[in-house]
């Protein structure tokens, strides 16, 4: 568009091309676009797209890291070359996987007595549909579990004739942190003792959930502790007016506060408080 505009202005040739940074062939290779076929041939872009030869074994290979997904890269190359003939360096064979949508993933772990397909009824029936509701803004979902931190000393290395001791509690004592966490909007409110959690702890716990006056109708996602599915719990949250949804038997994975503690865990513990520090138990 700069071209053109410089030569309706009446400018030399080698001007124009000065002044718009590009080469005498390439400044009249746009005015004959121009003067062939206007405006809107100038505008079409026709970048240079290599194909590789890997392409005509997409949907082969595709399913073949579906059903065996690769460990390394070097598995993947080696499996690559087995199944097409085709060599390619690690580097190409990456950024190959990446274009078919794989991502070096941990590999999750499914409790040993879990029952997937019974999982997989509760994901679709109970879930998503509450979920849906609360992404569309007609419901709050609330996840809600316990993790008990333990003081425990955190020892590290120095530079020392002897070795060093540093005088710790026994590990028993706990600081036990009962949250809910609000699906969409990653509110956590918790509630926080150093003693046991026990149903009374989780019916003050849906009294603060009630306590928010949100104007949605509340779900409060649980698993199946006694405490937390015993009559007490069960009355409380009718009063409320709070729907009670309780996992499957055996199914963190379905629980997403369970991440936050994983993070907890990992990120941001341990915290020092003095000498010592929490630690999730």
């Amino acid at each position: 568009m700069e071209t053109l505009w410089l030569k309706s202005q009446g400018l030399p040739h080698a001007q124009i091309a000065q002044l718009a940074g590009i080469s005498p062939n390439t400044m009249r290779e746009y005015f004959h676009l121009y003067q062939a076929s206007g405006m809107a041939r100038l505008k079409e872009l026709h970048l240079y797209h290599p194909t590789s030869d890997l392409a005509a074994h997409t949907v082969s290979l595709e399913a073949h890291s579906r059903a065996e997904p690769p460990a390394t890269i070097k598995e993947a190359q080696s499996e690559i070359e087995t199944l097409t003939g085709i060599h390619r360096s690690e580097t190409q064979v990456r950024h190959y996987l990446q274009t078919l949508g794989l991502r070096w993933r941990k590999v999750g772990m499914l409790p040993a007595k879990a029952d997937p397909e019974v999982q997989a009824t509760y994901l679709e029936t109970e879930l998503e549909p509450r979920l849906a509701e609360a992404q569309a803004g007609q419901r709050a979902v609330f996840f809600v579990d316990t993790a008990h931190f333990v003081l425990a000393p955190f020892l590290g290395f120095l530079w020392c004739f002897a070795r060093g001791f540093l005088q710790a509690p026994a590990g028993r004592q706990r600081f036990n942190v009962l949250g809910a966490l609000n699906a969409i909007t990653h509110e956590l409110v918790m509630l926080t003792n150093d003693t046991y959690v026990t149903a009374t702890a989780v019916c003050a716990s849906l009294h603060k959930l009630a306590g928010l006056h949100l104007t949605l109708p509340i779900t409060v996602v649980l698993d199946n502790a006694p405490y937390q599915k015993c009559a007490l719990v069960l009355a409380m949250a009718a009063e409320l007016h709070l729907e009670l949804c309780f996992l499957p038997a055996y199914s963190p994975n379905l629980n997403l506060i369970e991440r936050l503690w994983k993070f907890v865990k990992k990120d941001s513990v341990p915290a020092c408080v003095g000498d010592f520090c929490w630690f999730v138990g």
